[in-house]
């Protein structure tokens, strides 16, 4: 694992019109890294990971990726990035191979063909590739978009409560693919509220409380007593971080 952070945020302030969701938030992860992002409703998750993203601009504050500077170099940053929300993002439409031969073209894959394929058997679907989107389950969609996800073989994977609305089986096929592709290196960021599986799945846990990173732990480090523990800890001890008001 290389020591430089793939992703740098500093003093990161995020406000609209008079409230501040994020306040002054410190933000580092080491390629390879998988970062469970947790914290209460409200605390501005949902938030940072659209920062991330490219999709909003902070208001404050210094955001990297991949040594891209957010939001001047946001063409460069998202040709770089993997991103799941709660929406799949997909054409209802299109078969589950067309979906994957849209988008990339649009990154520009090569060979494009090829990689359909070995997504398509990654994620379970290869005997859906020429069924419409739109008759999938909301499991099958979710596959689908981690695929479209790491079709262009990004360098970070972000992605926002993944396992929202999934069945058990579902949300076990899902962390199936989370973990080869922790596996294979990938960098991930994933905001959860669903703790006994992200323990299970992480190497890091940051916690984010009004506003900024109030605790971070390693997976080794985590007491013995648990990550429940640890988070009921955090978020009563307050903010770590020196806050911006």
């Amino acid at each position: 694992m290389e020591n430089r952070a793939l992703i740098e945020v500093q003093g990161l302030v995020k406000r609209f019109g008079p409230k501040v969701v994020l306040r002054g938030l410190n933000f580092s992860v080491l390629p390879g890294e998988f970062v469970a992002l947790l914290g209460p409703n409200g605390a501005g998750k949902t938030t940072f990971l659209r920062i991330l993203a490219s999709l909003s601009s902070p208001s404050m504050g210094v955001v990297r990726v991949a040594g891209y500077l957010l939001p001047r170099e946001a063409a460069a940053v998202r040709r770089r990035l993997g991103v799941v929300s709660h929406l799949p993002l997909l054409y209802g439409d299109l078969t589950a191979e067309e979906n994957l031969r849209f988008f990339g073209k649009m990154y520009g894959v090569n060979p494009l063909e090829e990689r359909i394929r070995e997504v398509l058997r990654q994620v379970g679907l290869e005997k859906r590739a020429k069924d419409l989107v739109r008759t999938f389950s909301r499991g099958m969609q979710q596959r689908l978009a981690i695929g479209r996800a790491i079709l262009h073989d990004p360098d970070v994977l972000l992605l926002d409560e993944p396992h929202t609305g999934l069945d058990q089986d579902a949300c076990e096929m899902l962390d199936a693919i989370l973990r080869e592709e922790s596996s294979r290196g990938r960098t991930i960021v994933m905001t959860s509220h669903d703790l006994a599986r992200v323990e299970d799945l992480s190497s890091r846990f940051d916690v984010l409380s009004r506003g900024i990173i109030c605790a971070s732990a390693l997976k080794q480090d985590i007491p013995q007593d648990g990550l429940l523990a640890f988070y009921r800890h955090a978020l009563g001890n307050g903010q770590v971080q020196r806050g911006v008001e």
